[in-house]
């Protein structure tokens, strides 16, 4: 799907597929090194866990039909970018492709396990029994070797095939060698065989690739937790009302929307109404739109009338189906981190496959009889087989995540752990992450002989019958268990201003801005500069005496905020991105400390993204709006607070399991320590491979032994790791 030219999204020589028939890493690599090459392609991406291939060069190469013939003869298939639903059904399917797999893998696997520990323990008491034995360790394991392994052969085939081989391509040949070199010995009479290891291989590979899709699967919800409107409106056609879906509606067209409902499509409103924009916008209070103002799908209506709106773009083209088209764009880009893995992965496994095919000619010259140059070939796969390097940074990012959870912060992104610990620059949200999210009456006054209950009484009459969340707070406030709303005649509504009405027993009240009773006649009294800050909105009531109160609210800082983001400024470039006003963001920068230049208002979804890109990279987004989910995204690390919209939870990597961010400072920490352990297991992993290589290579070592060496090797990244755990 090619893109338009715009700030901050994809240019027109820029294209977004759907890349089906991938297993791995390396298989991504493959098609990337394939396609590469291409003349008048000047970039590629493939992202695996999304299945999503980014290219840019010139149009007539990167297009669908240009691309997809090359693609499809390395074995995989390359569509237009796959409908969110689609994508969930064919991880589903993956999902249960793996677990049948997975299933016959175990169940015929424990049996051959079964007979080799028999074998190697020396518990039978014949060596006929234990020959017999080893023959039916190797039928049980020929289904989990033919069915269950059968995925590795076939991407170990086309990652050769692209000439860039991976770590199937050694899966494959470990498997294969086991059992070549163990039906050869059961054919010269030996009982040591190695069906057990060619099991392992499969089995323990396929439960970890079933549990990557299901992350995958998982990270998908991200976009469906974008606001999605009913694929139908009522459209006016032939002089009356039509529901018709979406798709059939047409720039120009006019639509009804019922109150309390999302916008289906973009447009420009026909008469006032009130709205929700927190979706898109980030605002902390709905807004007062007039008549002929633009309003976007994914907002809510409010108020209690239906309003009418003129389509300016239709389905595919709204604001909310751009912000989705950016999402999949920023996923499919990849970071510093993950090109140098690349790097790394694609030597690593072409070497150690030329150790393991070099490891059995060699053998033979130097005069090695067939059986023993065949098991030492099968060693030398053993021990090239990098299951250190494999389990260094995992199981220290398990060790991390694990005290990253202790103290409040849960990680559905593995990966996202290394980054945290070369954080540069964090970009908080303000309403709902640092901010409690909502109004709250921070102050108030009255006039002299009022007592509190009659005027809250009062309050509460005139509040309840109003609509604005500032008169919906002040009603919170003022409601106590005898109060009861009385029916009021509303005399003249000031949309964004304030009311007045008339009440049966109290007469006329108003409620409304200083603006309102200006307009009103309304005199005022000096108010108290004491009683609110630059931030606060102040809402005034009186009665038909005069002046009768003054109320000050604000959405008010969380416990802890301002000594957690004092902490974070210690060591980190901090900066605050809001869509609210700003006069509410530069008061809470005062609160914060933070210096101006560094504080953000009135920022639209798409500009806090292109903000967060041009921080010091690598970057960490907190927001908790559907609005910050570009922003999520675009970060190098999205974390979501404890008080989230399902959309933030569903697009961010981290998640804070407590209100506030103190918790943020201490995993930061954390972060750092782990990474600094999974330098030194990959160090103690290298070390190992090489030793290990160089003793092969000089003299014969058996396979149990290169079994038993990578277990050594195991073990040692494993405890440094577990020193996480015991950290305090």
């Amino acid at each position: 799907m090619a893109t338009q030219t715009a700030p901050g999204e994809p240019g027109n020589n820029e294209a977004l597929y759907t890349l089906n028939g991938m297993w791995c890493t390396s298989c991504a690599l493959a098609v990337e090194g394939v396609l590469s090459h291409r003349k008048g392609v000047e970039s590629i991406s493939v992202h695996y866990p999304t299945a999503t291939l980014w290219v840019k060069g010139a149009s007539e190469t990167i297009s669908l039909e240009a691309l997809a013939p090359k693609v499809k003869r390395l074995g995989y298939r390359l569509t237009a970018l796959e409908p969110n639903a689609d994508a969930h059904a064919r991880l589903e399917q993956e999902s249960r492709y793996l677990s049948l797999r997975l299933l016959v893998g175990s169940v015929f696997g424990m049996w051959t396990m079964l007979a080799s520990l028999l074998i190697y323990a020396g518990a039978l008491p014949d060596p006929t029994i234990e020959w017999v034995v080893a023959w039916v360790s190797g039928a049980f394991s020929i289904p989990v070797v033919t069915f269950a392994g059968w995925p590795f052969y076939r991407a170990g085939l086309r990652t050769l095939r692209a000439k860039r081989p991976g770590m199937d391509v050694l899966v494959t040949l470990g498997v294969l060698a086991a059992v070549v070199v163990s039906i050869g010995l059961l054919l010269s009479g030996s009982a040591e065989v190695y069906f057990d290891t060619a099991v392992m291989l499969i089995v323990l590979l396929l439960g970890g690739r079933l549990v990557e899709t299901l992350c995958r699967h998982r990270g998908l919800k991200a976009l469906d937790a974008l606001p999605e409107p009913n694929n139908e409106a009522a459209v006016w056609q032939d002089d009356q009302w039509r529901v018709v879906p979406l798709a059939a509606i047409e720039p120009g067209a006019r639509i009804k929307l019922a109150p309390q409902t999302l916008i289906g499509l973009d447009g420009i409103l026909e008469s006032a109404a009130w709205v929700d924009t927190a979706s898109l916008t980030g605002e902390s209070v709905p807004r007062h739109f007039s008549r002929g103002e633009a309003v976007y799908a994914g907002c809510r209506l409010l108020g209690s009338d239906e309003v009418v709106i003129t389509v300016t773009q239709a389905l595919g083209q709204r604001r909310l189906d751009r912000l989705r088209e950016q999402m999949r764009h920023y996923q499919a880009q990849k970071g510093e981190l993950q090109k140098l893995a690349d790097r790394f992965a694609a030597w690593l496994s072409p070497v150690a496959l030329l150790l393991g095919v070099a490891a059995f000619p060699v053998g033979l010259l130097l005069g090695l009889g067939i059986e023993e140059a065949a098991v030492r070939a099968l060693s030398v796969l053993v021990v090239a087989c990098p299951c250190a390097v494999g389990l260094a940074v995992p199981l220290a990012s398990l060790a991390g995540s694990g005290q990253l959870l202790q103290q409040g912060i849960a990680l559905r992104d593995p990966a996202a752990l290394e980054t945290l610990a070369k954080i540069q620059a964090i970009a908080l949200d303000k309403t709902g992450t640092l901010t409690q999210g909502e109004p709250a009456l921070m102050a108030w006054e009255s006039r002299e002989g009022v007592a509190e209950p009659t005027l809250k009484a009062t309050l509460y009459q005139a509040a309840s019958n109003s609509q604005h969340p500032l008169a919906q707070a002040l009603t919170r406030w003022a409601r106590s268990e005898k109060t009861t709303t009385i029916s009021a005649s509303v005399i003249q509504d000031v949309p964004g201003q304030g009311v007045h009405l008339r009440l049966p027993e109290q007469g006329d009240i108003w409620l409304g801005s200083q603006r309102f009773f200006e307009s009103q006649g309304i005199k005022l009294p000096p108010q108290a500069a004491s009683a609110s800050s630059p931030s606060a909105s102040e809402v005034l009531l009186a009665d038909e005496e005069g002046w009768l109160g003054s109320f000050y609210l604000e959405d008010a800082l969380l416990e802890d905020t301002v000594q957690s983001v004092h902490a974070l400024q210690a060591n980190y470039w901090v900066a605050m991105l809001s869509g609210d006003r700003p006069s509410a963001v530069y008061a809470a920068s005062e609160q914060l400390g933070l210096p101006a230049e560094a504080c953000y208002a009135e920022r639209s979804p798409e500009a806090k993204a292109r903000l967060v890109q041009g921080l010091p990279a690598p970057t960490l987004f907190v927001g908790d709006g559907i609005n910050d989910t570009l922003s999520l995204a675009a970060a190098d690390v999205g974390m979501a607070p404890f008080n989230a919209s399902d959309a933030a939870r569903e697009g961010a990597a981290a998640h804070l399991l407590k209100p506030g961010i103190a918790s943020l400072v201490t995993g930061l920490a954390t972060a750092r320590a782990t990474r600094h352990v999974m330098v030194q297991n990959l160090t103690l992993s290298a070390v190992y491979n090489t030793l290990a290589l160089g003793l092969v290579i000089i003299m014969a070592i058996p396979p149990l032994v290169a079994v038993l060496a990578m277990v050594a090797s195991s073990l040692s990244v494993t405890l440094n790791a577990a020193r996480l755990a015991w950290r305090d």
